[in-house]
């Protein structure tokens, strides 16, 4: 089954998709998008292009594992998303993948603007290769 990763934010969210055996995770390009209502939809219907069975959304939680105002906002943004594209939507930890996806950039000296573009994507990347992980290992 395909898996579609999410990296929610305010204005610029990333996307990864893993293949059909989830082994693999590409980064498939971040949207921006200001209005939550909107970026539910257009995400949904990225998720139908792609045939994506499952969607993750990166949950940030707190160091001490507690949840904050942004994970708050994800987990609303999460239910938005369910509803929009009818499909299961599980939230996922994924504290620190930004600052794993600006190290990753930094060994591929990926700066300035392009680094900004590509952060999002990255980090979902990342959350769906963690995501994987987990499900190979149950």
């Amino acid at each position: 089954m395909k898996i579609l990763a999410v990296d929610y934010g305010d204005a610029r969210t990333g996307l990864a998709v893993s293949d059909s055996s989830e082994l693999l995770a590409s980064p498939v390009g971040t949207i921006t998008e200001y209005d939550p209502d909107r970026l539910a939809e257009k995400i949904a219907a990225k998720a139908k292009e792609l045939g994506v069975g499952e969607i993750i959304v990166g949950l940030p939680l707190n160091m001490n594992g507690t949840r904050g105002d942004r994970a708050e906002k994800c987990e609303a943004f999460g239910s938005l998303l369910s509803a929009a594209a009818d499909l299961p939507v599980k939230m996922w930890d994924e504290r620190s993948t930004t600052v794993t996806a600006h190290q990753v950039l930094n060994t591929v000296n990926v700066r300035g603007k392009k680094r900004k573009a590509v952060v999002d994507t990255v980090a979902a990347t990342i959350i769906l290769e963690s995501y994987l992980a987990f499900r190979s290992k149950r």
